[in-house]
């Protein structure tokens, strides 16, 4: 019986993962006729086309490239933004790019931001104060990773709301909601909204620098190299969407697992210095990249199966993460869990540069969380998941906890 994967059917958004083993059994290289594409779900597979040089992460200029004229003229701005982004280029661009912003936004540069994590977490909990119901994505997972970015780029709390909603509006292009009617039109607002933003911040701080991050970006200098104002932009609205979506979709889906497994919560609960360890257990799980694309240059077979230059192929990171061919008993929560690196984050040049930044706030946030209630559970089974394919998060998670 052939696979049919519809990977916006609700039941797919809200489990994948049985899907998926069959995936990987049956058609592990699978050709997707509805998204025109390759859908990789093996480990193996993942990781080694993540190291291919024969394949590219330069995926929207080939799109932007087959747009009418009258099409590309309603989204300039997003052209002009996205294709400066580094995980939408390849070497030397990615090189360069990722080289003068990892001078800044370096492990040094992260494990510094661990009181003001702290602090953070410590606000918005005591936002939630002694409710027992709320929601935890919009009152914790999603302000925590988006006030902890705009700290590092000195852009005033007050604007969270603000950015909040052009980033989701940048994400309906980026990776979900294939459907969403004006999608580009909205998008592209957004983009020049937050890129109007940062432009008026950079010139701020070329005026008066402060200690912040953006005055570092804009006075950065290697051997003559600096960015561009196009690129400054470009990655500080990168930093901005990238550092706070993934965060706050992981953070999310890390406490619900740990609903899910009480055993493994009771655990950490009990053993507060197992938290790296429980992060990256999570992260491997459930983690929020639902995929990565790549665009193959040279033609080459896998699994008996033609890949020609041009197509896109879809690697399945959290189906990679499952895979019982690299982990033991991949679907149960081990929070004591050892062995081959997951692949969340990516691999190899294109690993995300701020994943410690990622697994800095978890390790804080979840263990805050899990001290502050002794009693956590769902308000209502059903979840709403993001129509996405390349974020895998909750639209909401309503919560009852108790102290």
């Amino acid at each position: 019986m052939s696979i049919d994967y519809r990977p916006n059917d609700p039941s797919v958004l809200a489990d994948p993962f049985p899907l998926y083993r069959r995936m990987r059994d049956e058609d592990p290289a699978h050709w997707s006729p509805v998204l025109k594409a390759w859908v990789l779900t093996r480990y193996e597979d993942v990781k080694r086309v993540c190291l291919d040089s024969r394949v590219s992460s330069d995926r929207l200029r080939p799109f932007f490239a087959t747009l009418s004229s009258g099409e590309a003229e309603h989204i300039t701005q997003l052209m002009r933004v996205l294709t400066l982004w580094m995980v939408f280029r390849d070497p030397p661009e990615h090189t360069r790019l990722r080289r003068l912003a990892g001078k800044v936004f370096n492990v040094r540069s992260i494990h510094a931001l661990r009181p003001n994590v702290e602090a953070l977490t410590t606000w918005l909990l005591e936002r939630i104060g002694e409710r027992e119901e709320f929601d935890f994505i919009a009152e914790f997972a999603g302000p925590l990773p988006a006030l902890v970015i705009m700290d590092m780029l000195g852009v005033p709390h007050s604007e969270l709301p603000r950015l909040k909603h052009l980033s989701d509006e940048m994400a309906l292009f980026i990776g979900s909601a294939r459907d969403t009617p004006e999608k580009y039109g909205r998008a592209e607002a957004a983009t020049q909204e937050m890129a109007h933003l940062f432009r008026e911040l950079i010139a701020s701080r070329r005026a008066l620098p402060r200690h912040d991050l953006l005055t570092e970006l804009v006075n950065l200098e290697e051997g003559g190299d600096r960015l561009t104002d196009d690129e400054l932009v470009a990655t500080c609205v990168l930093l901005l969407f990238a550092g706070h979506e993934t965060t706050t979709h992981h953070i999310a889906n890390g406490l619900l697992a740990l609903l899910r497994f009480p055993g493994e919560q009771q655990r950490w609960r009990e053993t507060p210095g197992i938290a790296p360890a429980a992060v990256e257990e999570l992260l491997r799980y459930d983690g929020p990249i639902g995929a990565q694309v790549r665009i193959v240059q040279d033609e080459q077979v896998l699994h008996g199966r033609t890949l020609r230059h041009g197509e896109r192929v879809f690697l399945m990171m959290n189906a990679a993460n499952r895979d019982e061919r690299a982990y033991p008993q991949p679907d149960r929560l081990d929070l004591s869990r050892s062995g081959v690196p997951h692949l969340t984050f990516g691999f190899g040049a294109h690993i995300c540069l701020g994943f410690p930044l990622a697994r800095l706030e978890s390790q804080i946030a979840l263990p805050a969380v899990l001290r502050r209630w002794r009693h956590i559970e769902l308000a209502r089974e059903r979840l709403d998941w993001l129509d996405s394919m390349v974020l895998r998060g909750m639209k909401a998670m309503p919560l009852i906890a108790t102290a």
